[in-house]
């Protein structure tokens, strides 16, 4: 039951969540950092008063473990955000952080000494080709609308296209390193999702000082924004801040489904359900916001799909899971 609940938390969650970011980077393509403070305070306040009762109930888990932790999870989330200010379009961006399953089992492999499948390493060369061929293709892209300025412009958007992929290939191995730390955390003191999503978000907080000077140069221009009536409540507010809000309890519905996954099933197996996610994510935010996608970017994303599915064997891993939930029921 917690893993099929899980699943459902993070499908609705995640894809809504990714619906509300667009909407808020076609206004505003640098707003990252201010939504990924926005995510964070949310969650840190929400864990800090129904979690740990107002400070009162010690943490299963040594803090120690989660400052390492945290120091990952703050990483890759900043970065992921800001990578959009590099010329980074949604799908690309959808489409790349895909790659986590094949860092995932790469890691894997190197640091756990894991042994797959031939079905599993086949998926691997269909996953990195998938995302190859779609990273080219925005690479043309990129290299097309540039060429339309001067010779210096059309260079300068190109070196930032590349620093925004290298950005992305960086979080991805560290996401990957993620978790197969929480895994292996689990494993010597137990499943503890609510506690470590709240550490998660609540040690990183002092980290925002350093991006103070953005975060509220983006708060004026959300205030700015055009004002609308909330249904139901009857109050005006700023439109960007009515889509960050939605932001904000999408997020925290997706990342409280993958932290609850997190304690049910293998790394490997959260990571190809986060994937199939985007995948869907990624076909709504072509068709609902019409996103530039070539026929390439089609095959690209049809070979990430089937590779990903060859990892079929994650339905049997979860069945165990809700024959154990019945039994106890």
């Amino acid at each position: 039951m917690g893993t099929a609940f899980a699943v459902v938390l993070v499908f609705a969650g995640c894809c809504s969540n990714v619906v509300s970011l667009e909407l808020l980077v076609r206004e505003f393509p640098g707003c990252g950092n201010i939504v990924t403070f926005a995510q964070f305070i949310f969650i840190a306040l929400e864990g800090f008063i129904f979690e740990t009762k107002f400070g009162r109930k010690k943490p299963a888990i040594p803090v120690s473990n989660y400052v390492i932790m945290v120091t990952m999870f703050f990483t890759v989330s900043v970065i992921n955000n800001y990578a959009l200010n590099f010329n980074i379009a949604m799908p690309l961006h959808m489409i790349f952080r895909s790659g986590s399953l094949i860092a995932n089992m790469i890691l894997g492999i190197i640091l756990l000494k894991k042994r797959y499948s031939a079905s599993k390493y086949l998926s691997i060369v269909l996953v990195s080709t998938g995302i190859f061929i779609c990273t080219i293709m925005s690479a043309k892209q990129v290299h097309d609308v540039s060429s339309d300025g001067s010779g210096e412009q059309g260079f300068y958007a190109f070196m930032r296209w590349l620093v925004g992929i290298a950005m992305l290939t960086f979080a991805l191995l560290m996401s990957a390193r993620m978790g197969i730390f929480q895994e292996t955390l689990y494993k010597q003191y137990g499943k503890h999702s609510k506690e470590a999503l709240f550490y998660n978000h609540f040690l990183p907080l002092p980290g925002f000082l350093l991006l103070s000077t953005d975060i509220y140069n983006h708060c004026n221009l959300f205030s700015q924004s055009t004002p609308v009536v909330v249904p139901v409540v009857g109050l005006t507010v700023p439109i960007l801040w009515l889509y960050l809000l939605v932001n904000v309890i999408t997020q925290y519905v997706c990342i409280r489904g993958v932290f609850i996954l997190t304690t049910e099933c293998p790394s490997l197996t959260v990571t190809l359900v986060v994937t199939l996610r985007k995948f869907f994510s990624l076909i709504f935010s072509i068709l609902y916001f019409q996103n530039p996608f070539t026929a390439w970017h089609w095959v690209g994303t049809a070979v990430v799909f089937v590779g990903t599915l060859l990892y079929t064997e994650v339905w049997s891993s979860m069945r165990p899971a809700q024959v154990k939930d019945k039994k106890t029921e």
